[in-house]
């Protein structure tokens, strides 16, 4: 089964794709944690990803589209996997049906307002050693503070800032918000409310895929 996670910035997928991997067993394959990792271990498509990004520009599909598909070939995805992060548009999805046409999908969007987004990640810091992610509100965050699980430092990275955040919500609202008609036709849309608890959207996303297996 592949899970599709939408939903804007700050919605709560990555959290929600942990939970759904150590609670049904799909591996998250989170496209911006494959495309970091790719930079930074300086392979091909790393190489070719940071040249687009030394010169300001969006990394080109095909190479987002590769690094996707060279992770849900692995044998741990033979069963199904969680997307995080991708598709972010038409073009994106319909690749993603040729590179691994078996599997049966859902797409789950967590809904939430533009001021949630941009409250719950400008106050969002990530591990640098393990990208554990908590939220800390500027008042209360100082450079001391270190990651419970793996003792590494806090930062806050430069996409969430409140000024790139709205961009990166207007780019989600122009682009990503078509695959919400797109899965709607296929009939395997569903949405949750992601302005809850974490605990109470993992359950009704839960049900969903529990529907969906039986």
């Amino acid at each position: 089964m592949r899970l599709i996670l939408l939903g804007p910035p700050g919605s709560g997928k990555g959290t929600q794709g942990d939970l759904i991997e150590d609670r049904f067993g799909f591996p998250k394959v989170s496209a911006g944690d494959l495309l970091r990792e790719a930079v930074e271990h300086g392979t091909p498509l790393g190489l070719k990803a940071k040249k687009d990004m030394n010169k300001g520009e969006l990394v080109k599909d095909s190479i987002i589209i590769d690094l996707i598909k060279q992770r849900i070939h692995k044998q741990d995805c033979k069963n199904g996997y969680t997307l995080d992060g991708f598709p972010r548009n038409i073009s994106q999805a319909e690749s993603l049906e040729k590179m691994d046409s078996d599997q049966n999908e859902i797409a789950i969007d967590i809904k939430i307002s533009n001021s949630t987004a941009v409250e719950r990640l400008s106050s969002r810091y990530i591990c640098t050693d393990c990208n554990n992610i908590y939220n800390i509100k500027k008042e209360d965050f100082s450079e001391e503070k270190r990651c419970d699980r793996c003792g590494g430092k806090l930062i806050q990275r430069k996409d969430d800032k409140p000024e790139v955040i709205k961009k990166r919500l207007d780019v989600y609202h122009k682009k990503t918000e078509k695959l919400i008609d797109y899965y709607r036709k296929k009939d395997v849309y569903r949405a949750v409310n992601g302005e809850t608890s974490r605990k109470v959207v993992f359950k009704k996303i839960s049900s969903i895929i529990n529907q969906f297996n039986n």
